[in-house]
């Protein structure tokens, strides 16, 4: 239940990112396929973060360290774009124009907002 919760939050987040940046597009009108979309592109950018994000910080680990971090910035701004090419390999229409500042942007804000409604989401733990 609880990776449905998440899943849900971060379809949640990326139509919010649509919605305020420029440059990150869900291009339909209808209101079935927008959520259709949000939620397998939500699906495609949490197993490219699970698979990818670890892969990534292992390997720069230097970079890491060496920018305090912020390559984190460029690594996340990255991994949306790549999940933006996938979504558009299966056809569908959610894009993100370019890096800077829309890839950037949207993955800080997709970021931020599933870590805060996460928060709101109890663990099996707890």
């Amino acid at each position: 239940m609880g990776l449905i919760i998440r899943l849900l939050i971060t379809a949640f987040s990326l139509w919010l990112a649509t919605v305020l940046i420029d440059g990150i597009e869900l291009t339909t009108d209808s209101t079935s396929q927008k959520i259709v979309t949000l939620l397998v592109v939500a699906v495609i950018f949490g197993v490219i973060n699970a698979v990818l994000r670890p892969i990534i910080k292992i390997v720069g680990c230097g970079l890491y360290v060496l920018t305090l971090g912020l390559i984190a910035l460029v690594v996340n701004g990255l991994l949306f774009l790549l999940t933006s090419w996938i979504a558009g390999q299966f056809d569908l229409p959610f894009h993100v124009d370019n890096f800077w500042p829309s890839a950037v942007l949207g993955a800080l804000l997709v970021g931020v907002v599933s870590w805060l409604l996460n928060m709101l989401v109890p663990d099996g733990d707890d």
